[in-house]
């Protein structure tokens, strides 16, 4: 079985955790906490790319995303 390594994004917001994988385009998910978002999004990922490989496409190679936090004074 081949392994696959994504970036994940989780954010949080007033209703709970949205997470996304930036490099599988519409692959998202929400959860209550921080730990539910991960293992939503796992399971979302998982189960795009066994779609694709079902459907005879190419994973994607993931994508570095670089995250950094910008101070703005306005």
């Amino acid at each position: 079985m081949k392994q696959y390594s994504f970036t994940v994004v989780v954010e949080k917001d007033q209703d709970g955790y949205f997470a996304v994988c930036p490099d599988l385009q519409g692959c998202y998910t929400q959860g209550d906490t921080h730990e539910e978002a991960l293992a939503n999004i796992h399971d979302a990922i998982r189960l795009h790319i066994e779609d694709r490989l079902e459907a005879g496409e190419d994973i994607p190679q993931p994508e570095r995303v670089s995250v950094t936090t910008l101070v703005i004074a306005a």
